[in-house]
């Protein structure tokens, strides 16, 4: 029954994406300008216009156009890009690379930064420790990303000279390189991150501390520690899963001003270049490799969601 769910939960999750890039390829069909002018630039000929529109079948229908790139897409090929010629897969390699880097080592921060408060909040609700960090969690939600990442350059890197102040990266950067280059940058999306789940986990499991199950725990004399960790807190995570997705697609697509602010050569930062430059096949592929990771986080997170809560496992 659960191998159905999931199966289901699938087939949903790739539809959706296909309608997305029906969707995507519709609206930059609209968008105004002829794109072989754009490319060739003013002085080009109706000869070398009409060659360019063969090329990149531009003299074709909308919906053939629309079923060669599905099809190019589906086998991994997205095309040339228009401004530099380079094959798209080329461009956005060393990019997403960069970015799931950057991802993976903020994700790393923000488990303990949501978590370890969470968890003294529910202990200790209605006492100091959770006042205190409630006021700490209303001002950080209160403060924007690139804000965030200009306090944290002004304090690590201008005052303290910890870390640089441009996280410039290449294929030459050893791995302790990266990670001290993507420390500043990193820091601040875990605690952008952190800060909307951690409110919605100590709710949460404030609520699952209350549970008869629990009571049971305390009864038998448990460890403290083994009841929260162990008991109390799987059972809470649920809610904060979806919110967890969020922040997962945030992390890929959603790191625009902190790339530009550390000067970060990643995903996001090529999507806001090829969007001035008007680099339809590369603007393609990123918004259509960003859609693709929004879509699965939520259905891993749906998926993890029933595996970790008893009651919607046993209704699966």
């Amino acid at each position: 029954m659960l191998m159905r769910l999931v199966v289901s939960r699938l087939v949903q999750a790739l539809f959706t994406l296909l309608a997305i890039s029906f969707l995507l390829f519709l609206t930059l069909e609209v968008l105004p300008g002829d794109v072989a002018s754009r490319v060739l630039g003013r002085e080009a000929t109706e000869a070398s216009l009409a060659l360019l529109r063969e090329r990149m079948n531009l003299d074709l229908p909308p919906l053939q156009r629309y079923g060669l790139w599905l099809g190019g897409a589906l086998r991994g090929d997205f095309g040339t890009s228009l401004v530099s010629g380079r094959p798209v897969v080329d461009i956005l390699a060393p990019k997403v690379a960069n970015t799931l880097f950057l991802s993976v080592h903020a994700f790393l921060l923000y488990l303990p930064l949501a978590l370890i408060p969470a968890v003294v909040q529910a202990i200790w609700r209605n006492r100091a420790p959770d006042h205190i960090l409630s006021v700490a969690t209303l001002v950080l939600l209160s403060i924007p990303d690139f804000l965030l990442a200009t306090l944290l350059l002004l304090a690590f890197s201008m005052s303290l000279n910890w870390f640089p102040a441009m996280a410039i990266v290449d294929h030459t950067t050893s791995f302790r390189g990266m990670v001290h280059a993507t420390t500043l940058p990193a820091i601040t999306l875990a605690v952008v991150m952190a800060v909307y789940a951690l409110r919605m986990l100590r709710d949460s499991l404030i609520e699952v501390l209350r549970a008869d199950h629990i009571r049971m725990a305390e009864l038998r004399g448990l460890p403290r520690g083994r009841i929260v960790w162990g008991h109390a807190l799987p059972n809470a995570l649920a809610p904060t899963l979806n919110v967890t997705a969020l922040n997962l697609a945030y992390l890929v697509g959603g790191v625009v001003v902190v790339e530009k602010v550390f000067s970060y050569p990643g995903f996001g930062s090529l999507l806001v270049d090829m969007l001035q430059l008007r680099d339809l096949p590369v603007i393609e592929a990123t918004v259509l490799l960003a859609s693709a990771v929004y879509i699965f986080a939520n259905l891993v997170a749906d998926i993890a969601a029933i595996l970790l809560t008893p009651k919607l496992r046993d209704r699966a």
